[in-house]
Formats: structure tokens, sequence, C-alpha cells
């Protein structure tokens, strides 16, 4: 009970950055038009924990184009513990994730399901939403993004030449602050090559014992290859991609 109480957790930290980190968003340039675009995918990862422990977990993320500049940002992963559902309807206006409904469901055997709702009304300036059944407003911030939109957007910076970004996420009724920088250029194997990637942190309070590395391959837009989460107690969880379809 301890074991599922413990990986509960695990997965529900990593479920952002698992999938949300695997995006697999495209920048174009024509003559005529030099802005960013993005372009739909799937792609699909498994997971691991340290010791050999396998969590017999495995998500898929996609992006679909749902026309008027407006898309849908989709994970779903199944587990022998919980399964998760979390969405985001936004708007790509100018290299920029605009937020329209996140939405955030994680339900399983023996443990309290979890749910948030997020909707943003940028004309009145107010996002509203909904996390552990208790409803909250919070006035928009600039450049607010939601615990999807800001992995999407971290993407399009780190494509952009950026290498210490941070962003402005609401998340469990109030405003987080989430800062990633590129710490290194590294050659990592996966599917059987070997490749050199950009290799990142997610940076935390100095005390902070807990560690979050990923590894990007700029030749494939960016893709994360794998993610690599230390717990305080010294326990390892990795995540590596299995594979991905990019295209209509």
């Amino acid at each position: 009970m301890h074991m599922n109480k413990a990986l509960v957790s695990i997965l529900a930290c990593l479920a952002g950055l698992w999938f949300g980190l695997a995006s697999l968003t495209a920048t174009a340039s024509k003559a005529q038009d030099t802005s960013p675009t993005l372009t739909p995918y799937e792609a699909s990862y498994s997971a691991s924990m340290s010791k050999g422990v396998n969590l017999s977990g495995s998500g898929t993320r996609s992006l679909t184009d749902q026309g008027n500049n407006v898309w849908l940002y989709r994970t779903e992963v199944e587990s022998f513990i919980a399964d998760i559902d979390e969405s985001l309807v936004f708007l790509w206006e100018d290299g920029h994730v605009v937020p329209l409904r996140y939405r955030y469901r994680m339900a399983g055997f023996l443990i309290r399901n979890r749910e948030q709702s997020i909707d943003f009304d940028w004309q009145a300036g107010i996002a509203k939403g909904k996390y552990r059944d208790k409803a909250f407003e919070l006035e928009l911030r600039e450049g607010a993004l939601d615990p999807l939109g800001y992995q999407l957007q971290l993407h399009q910076d780190l494509k952009a030449g950026k290498r210490d970004v941070s962003y402005q996420v609401i998340d469990k009724a109030r405003y987080d602050e989430d800062r990633f920088a590129v710490i290194d250029e590294e050659s990592i194997s996966a599917n059987g090559q070997t490749t050199k990637t950009l290799k990142a942190e997610k940076v935390r309070a100095e005390d902070s014992k807990r560690q979050t590395l990923m590894w990007f391959d700029p030749n494939q837009n960016h893709l994360l290859v794998r993610l690599l989460q230390i717990e305080p107690d010294g326990s390892e969880y990795e995540l590596r991609l299995k594979d991905a379809t990019i295209g209509n």
C-alpha cells in the first residue's frame, strides 16, 4: 500500500513532464511568412523505476489541428496504478501558446480521483477553474500558461535558441513560476543510435533534493529522448521514447 501511494505521487508529478515535454512542435519558415508553425504528431513513451522495478506504464501525447489556429494537445496515460487524461485547447498566435480550456483527470484503483479544470477568458482578463472540488478565480497575467501550455512553449523557445526560460503557470488554484535551463550538450544512446542532445534541468530551490533532467534532440524538432527524475530518497524514475509519428 505504501509503494502504491508513492507511485501515485510520482505518476501525478511526472504526468505533465513525461509527455508534455515530448512535444514535437516544429518551426517552419516561408518567404512570405516567417512565424513559427506547429506540426501535428503522436508520440508514445514508457517509464521505469530504479532497482529494476517496472512501472508498467505507458502514455501517448498527441497534437492535432482543429482549424482557425485552434489546437488540441492531449495526454493519455495508462498504468497499473492510475489512468490519466489531460488536455488543452489553445490558440497558436505569433509563436505563442494562448490557453483556452485545460482539463485534467486521474482515476485508478484504491486511489482518490483527482481533477482540475481551468477556463481562460482573455477578454475579461480572468481565469476560472476548479481544483479539489473547489472553485477558484485568478486575474490573468500577461503570457499566463497552464500545466500543458508551458511545456509546448518550452520547445518553441529552445528551438529559438533560448537556454534559460521561465513561465507563469496557473496550477492548483495558484500561479507558479517554472524555470528551465540548458546545462550541457551530451551524446546518449537511444533506439540503437547515438544522438547528440541538449541536456536541460528544471531549476529548483538550492536546498531542493529533487532533480529533473531532460535530453532533447535538436535534429529532430527537439524531441525529448530521455527524462530522469531523482527523488529525495535517491529513487530514480526514467522515461524513454518508444516511437513517434509526425504529420497529418
